[in-house]
């Protein structure tokens, strides 16, 4: 696959499970085995040492659902204390959130991203196979009040499923500063032509999004021009389009993974593994890091083929 000189990675998706509480149609199969936490708590520690040592400047916790580890309060302490870490963020579903929002804000947490599927009680059970919405929000207010800034709202689209629910979770943003983010069916584990019909293109969101009111660009957003922030005329909040199908942003992307297993990631649509479970478990050096990272950016394709290669809940998104 062809590739164009990648940005220097300074971004970190850490998978510290692939656990969850929930079963999202778009993530993780009907059922089978929820797997183990691989990686110690020491061992999550030491790699972000070392990371951010190499240059790593943002992490951002994932899963599975990184709040069903009981440790995730400590992990995130011990993060936030790594010598030259800027930005520590976290991904969750936000229904174990509530009683967790100010402890790990407490311990260092600055943002969060919480993945919101529906507002519709009925809608949001069918896509998470047996969530309660009540609990999700109750996460997301508990996320508002401790504090954390940006909490941003992550929107998995898929059409005849929940593309009813965009005017309902726009309308998050009327009275909270919340940043809403719609994002284009990714159809891990199914190839791109099996999903095709699932996605609702990043213009056709927009469109819907310019019927609740008049849509004006943010001031210093950047990024792809769906995915910049936008307010909806009389809205607190901003929206916006992740659109790696009609509008990828390979080129621009610096972002690194590490799955819940110990795998370095280099992209998350094409793949691009290296297991680090080994050297992490026998003494992974600062030499030794630098190296792996600089050979995964390097292996970044210059744009996606959409083969969604893996499974979602083992990347960490």
């Amino acid at each position: 696959m062809a590739t164009l000189p990648s940005p220097v990675p300074r971004y970190l998706r850490l998978s510290v499970t692939s656990r969850c509480n929930l079963r999202c149609v778009y993530c993780r199969p009907a059922s089978g085995a929820e797997g183990a936490d691989v990686l110690s708590r020491e061992e999550i520690a030491h790699f972000v040492r070392l990371a951010v040592a190499c240059g790593i400047e943002k992490v951002r916790v994932t899963g599975g659902e990184p709040l069903v580890r009981h440790d995730i309060v400590p992990i995130v302490r011990d993060l936030a204390a790594v010598p030259g870490l800027q930005d520590l963020g976290l991904t969750t579903n936000a229904t174990l959130l509530a009683p967790l929002a100010r402890p790990l804000r407490e311990a260092g947490l600055r943002r969060v991203n919480i993945g919101l599927s529906a507002l519709t009680p009925a809608v949001y059970r069918q896509v998470t196979r047996g969530g309660e919405v009540r609990d999700a929000l109750a996460g997301l207010r508990a996320a508002l009040d401790a504090g954390f800034a940006p909490v941003k709202v992550n929107v998995v689209l898929m059409r005849g499923v929940n593309d009813g629910e965009i005017p309902a979770i726009a309308g998050l943003t009327r009275e909270d500063p919340v940043e809403v983010r719609f994002v284009e069916y990714m159809p891990f584990g199914a190839g791109a032509d099996a999903g095709r019909h699932y996605v609702v293109p990043a213009a056709e969101v927009l469109s819907r999004l310019r019927e609740l009111g008049e849509l004006t660009p943010l001031p210093g957003t950047r990024g792809p021009a769906a995915a910049r922030g936008l307010r909806i005329a009389g809205h607190r909040g901003s929206v916006g389009v992740i659109a790696p199908h009609s509008e990828p942003f390979c080129h621009a992307c610096n972002r690194l993974r590490l799955t819940a297993d110990g795998r370095l990631r280099a992209c998350l649509i094409e793949g691009g593994e290296r297991d680090l479970l080994p050297l992490i478990r026998q003494g992974l050096d600062r030499p030794t890091l630098e190296r792996l990272l600089a050979e995964a950016a390097a292996a970044k394709p210059a744009a996606h083929k959409g083969s969604f290669r893996g499974e979602m809940h083992r990347i960490g998104g």
